[in-house]
């Protein structure tokens, strides 16, 4: 082996063919210090030759500063890239080390034909580049362990390597790839139009336009330096022949060369054993979630990142340097080599301390326990109030559906019977497209049964929002009614088609629906059921609002979703003859989980503020329910259509013990209203998330008797039963940096702990890092919520905002809750916003309100308002702004959005012409 360091190898030499070269100075973000050329000896077709390569090797810079590796990141680009994609792992890596993390050599490689490596003008299938990349590691005598890195067809070939030195491997790394196809679908249409006969040397030789594609996959667009230096090494027709062969070596079906070879290493990737990681932009119309649902099959222990809005180019578009060096140090002990790799965390697993939920205090009894144990019972389990053909649901002679325990019970057996028939198993993801009621129900509680994964993602989140979630999934089945179906088709999304009532013959070949739930239930009934899962097999996937970010899949263990059960029926006293009623999706499913009857009001439970107190008190009257669950948004127009009630109405209402309201804080002017529909009921509004939905309480009574409190926030109450709460304290910054703590008075970040805590974010792994970042380490779960507030004296908790919503100031941080309530006594405001203008550190309050009467446009508030609102409140305030109605979420219409109203804002302030935010 032969090595010419940058200064000697022709730095700046014109890109034509032949010999490997270095890349010309002045390259972003590559530092010409790591150009190395290495003379290889051939393998294959290569027997009789060796072969210049070009690459990238933070080893002389380790030399510099004294260090020795713990081992290697080998890393392969893909087309039509080169290894100019990793320069910020390779620099990335040779900083940390600087700072005494973990040495790690970084080598990237120029492939052959590609880059600039040498040009041999001979053919290279699959099977030839991994043996390219073997002579070259040979050469190089690695002996260490070994984290390979691949992109693209970086991909294959580096895992290639990885199933053919098992002696040196530590770990896989992987970025938008594939291994392998499915049989009988096309390949991605970018592909098929660049291989095609005619098309392939235009498009990928003779011209740039398959390279030009590629780079404008990055989202957002390359800086054009950064696109120039992509294309340096293939400024001609000579320079671009690897582009097309690779393009050529596409193994579209058994007859192609490369074929074998790519199942060979499939095969040999499904018996990996070492931690693996595979980050992934979901936008990319070529290597899209499709391969990253097999890889994770074959692969289960991996650890999964998705970042939502990246694409193909995911290297330019996020942290991916960060996300490799940080998940090298807490998941690979190259030292230890494959012993340790044997170990590797469990698939998307939560921080080391998480204990598992099988460990909770209570025996576990599967959350469809108490639905089996009234099997035999005629008395009503179910009401929907939505399937009358009366119409109206403020008629009170309307005959809602009712369905037995007995009915439920067999639908649910029936169901589960005939999916285990039909070949879905334990750990199989069914995405559920169906609106809350009996079906639902059914068939919710049929997937736990037999140990599938319910995928729930809410019809609020939109098209596109739905869209992310089902993709984001990557369900193996979708239950839907019509409308769910047909977006599931038009759009795309994948899984097995099942309709939830019986199409038309044409309807169903149209949307690719293979049967119906009547046929699966058909089938079932003459079909056994496997066993129950256990408390640690996956059970749900619950998707966020997107209230604060992209929709987040949650994932809920089989324990987790017992223990939740078992808190609320504990705090809430809930028995067989209490009764519910749900306004809220996420607690429409529990009445069968606590073996009462529940009943689901008439309205869109995609847009809360469609429920009326008609409505409601109808639900109470048919269920005789003694419980009211409802989302803030509804109790808004609850309280808002209370003049249609009639005494009978009345009368029904007056018969509730509890209300319930949760999903966004709830403040006192709002229970006292509810409080009055419901004058025996105990009105209660829980503090919860997706996350973990129930974590403290406080009633209105509470709530009135703190109203002289000095404490700033919407006060949420104390930890339900063995539930904990800690509060790290934000610095200067507005960071949550300090030592979490129930220490009084603290303003920061809350942290929970609960038996029925999430277990992870579905595919979110840097999220799941990040919400276990510095948690107490006391062998219980605990979770960074993103909420911003404090504990008070007596234990409970105050919520001030959320962490991104604070507004650093020349004074330190301020949460922005505390004036909003402020505000919100103002005569005339119904709610207000406070948010931030100007630069870090320096920025100023601005209050943004709605009002009543609703402002008839957007801009700075009159100035009598403006004098009010500044007068109400202690905090200075740059500006008042008015808006005919503030930005929510879409599932609680209640969580404002204040991020947008900041840019907002800033936009208006600076002269822009106001429009609604």
């Amino acid at each position: 082996m032969v090595t010419s360091p940058a200064v000697d190898a022709g730095a700046g030499a014109p890109a034509r063919s032949g010999r490997a070269q270095v890349p010309p100075p002045g390259l972003p973000g590559l530092d010409p210090r790591f150009s190395r050329i290495v003379t290889v000896p051939g393998r294959g077709t290569d027997a009789a030759a060796s072969r210049s390569w070009h690459l990238l090797d933070s080893q002389p810079a380790l030399d510099e500063l004294g260090l020795t590796p713990v081992g290697t990141i080998l890393a392969v680009h893909g087309n039509p890239t080169w290894s100019y994609l990793w320069r910020s792992v390779v620099s990335g890596s040779v900083e940390a080390a600087r700072t005494g993390a973990p040495v790690w050599r970084v080598i990237a490689v120029d492939q052959l034909e590609m880059g600039y490596s040498e040009r041999t003008g001979i053919r290279r299938p699959l099977a030839q580049r991994v043996q390219d990349l073997g002579a070259l590691t040979d050469a190089l005598e690695l002996d260490g362990d070994v984290v390979t890195l691949g992109h693209d067809w970086g991909g294959v070939v580096s895992l290639g390597w990885a199933v053919d030195h098992p002696e040196h491997l530590a770990g896989v790394m992987m970025l938008n790839t594939a291994i392998h196809h499915p049989e009988g679908v096309p390949i991605p249409a970018p592909l098929r139009l660049a291989g095609a006969r005619g098309v392939l040397a235009a498009s990928t030789v003779r011209t740039t336009a398959f390279l030009d594609t590629t780079l404008s996959l990055a989202s957002p667009a390359l800086d054009p330096a950064v696109r120039d230096a992509y294309r340096a090494p293939y400024a001609s027709a000579d320079r671009r022949d690897g582009i097309g062969g690779f393009v050529a070596d596409i193994p579209v079906d058994a007859r192609h060369e490369s074929f074998a070879e790519l199942e060979r290493i499939a095969a040999g990737v499904a018996a990996l054993t070492v931690p693996a990681l595979m980050l992934w932009g979901p936008r990319d119309p070529i290597f899209g979630d499709r391969y990253l649902d097999d890889l994770v099959t074959r692969l289960p222990h991996a650890d999964v990142h998705r970042f939502e809005g990246a694409g193909h180019m995911i290297a330019e578009e996020r942290p991916v340097a960060d996300a490799v060096l940080a998940w090298l140090g807490e998941r690979v002990d190259a030292r230890a080599g494959t012993d340790a790799a044997a170990s590797a965390a469990a698939p998307d697993a939560p921080a080391p301390a998480s204990a598992s939920a099988s460990d909770a205090p209570t025996p576990f009894a599967p959350i469809f326990r108490a639905l089996e144990a009234r099997a035999d019972d005629d008395a009503t389990a179910v009401i929907d109030m939505t399937r009358s053909s009366a119409g109206a649901r403020a008629a009170a002679d309307a005959d809602p559906l009712r369905v037995s325990w007995r009915q439920l019970n067999t639908r649910v057996r029936q169901i589960a019977a005939g999916l285990s028939a039909m070949g879905v198993q334990r750990g199989d993801r069914v995405s559920l497209l169906v609106p809350p009621g009996p079906t639902l129900s059914a068939i919710v509680y049929a997937c736990l049964r037999i140990g599938a994964v319910v995928v729930v993602a809410d019809a609020g989140l939109g098209v596109k929002g739905l869209t992310r979630a089902v993709r984001g999934a990557w369900p193996d089945v979708i239950i839907g009614e019509l409308p769910g179906l047909t977006a599931a088709r038009v759009l795309g999304w994948p899984g097995l088609r099942i309709s939830a009532s019986r199409l038309p013959r044409l309807t169903a070949a149209a949307l690719g629906v293979a049967t119906c739930l009547a046929d699966v239930a058909a089938l079932g009934a003459h079909s056994d059921l496997p066993d129950e899962p256990g408390a640690d097999d996956p059970a749900a996937i619950l998707f966020t609002s997107g209230s604060t970010g992209p929709a987040k899949g949650v994932a809920y263990t089989h324990g987790q979703l017992a223990a939740l059960r078992d808190v609320l029926a504990a705090h809430f006293g809930v028995t067989a003859d209490t009764g519910l009623v749900t306004g809220f999706a996420p607690f429409a499913l529990l009445g069968p989980a606590l073996g009462t009857r529940s009943a689901t009001p008439d309205m869109d439970v995609s847009a809360p503020r469609t429920l009326t107190a008609a409505s409601v008190a109808a639900a109470v009257r048919a269920s005789d329910a003694r419980m009211v669950f409802l989302s803030p948004a509804a109790v808004l127009n609850v309280v808002a259509t209370a003049g249609s009630l009639t005494d009978a109405d009345r009368e029904a209402l007056a018969r509730v013990d509890a209300f319930l309201s949760t999903g966004a804080p709830v403040g006192a002017p709002l229970l006292t209203s509810i409080g009055a529909l419901m004058p025996n009921a105990t009105a209660h509004t829980p503090y919860g998330m997706t996350e973990c939905l129930l974590v403290t309480d406080v009633t209105l009574d509470e709530i009135t008797a703190a109203t002289d409190a000095a404490d700033s926030g919407v006060l949420v109450g104390a930890p339900i039963g063995a539930n904990r709460v800690r509060i790290s304290a934000l610095d200067a910054d507005g960071r949550a940096t300090g030592i979490p703590s129930e220490d009084p008075g603290v303003l920061g970040e809350v942290l929970i702990s609960a038996a029925h805590l999430k277990d992870h974010y579905d595919r979110l792994w840097l999220t799941d890092r990040a919400a276990a970042r510095d948690v107490p380490e006391d062998g219980a779960r605990w979770h960074r919520t993103g909420d911003i507030g404090h504990l008070d004296a007596a234990g409970r908790l105050w919520i001030e905002g959320r962490l991104p919503h604070v507004i650093v100031t020349e004074d330190g941080p301020l949460a922005p809750v505390g004036p909003e309530q402020q505000i919100e006594r103002v005569d005339g405001v119904r709610r207000a916003a406070v948010v931030g203008v100007g630069p870090h550190r320096l920025r100023q309050a601005v209050s943004v309100v709605e009002t009543v009467p609703a402002a008839s446009r957007p801009g700075l508030a009159d100035p009598a308002l403006t004098e009010a609102v500044r007068a109400a409140t202690s905090t200075p305030l740059a500006a008042v702004l008015a808006v005919p109605a503030l930005p929510t979420d879409i599932r609680h219409n209640s969580k404002i959005d204040r991020t947008r109203l900041s840019e907002w804002a800033e936009r208006v302030l600076a002269g822009e012409r106001p429009v609604a935010p």
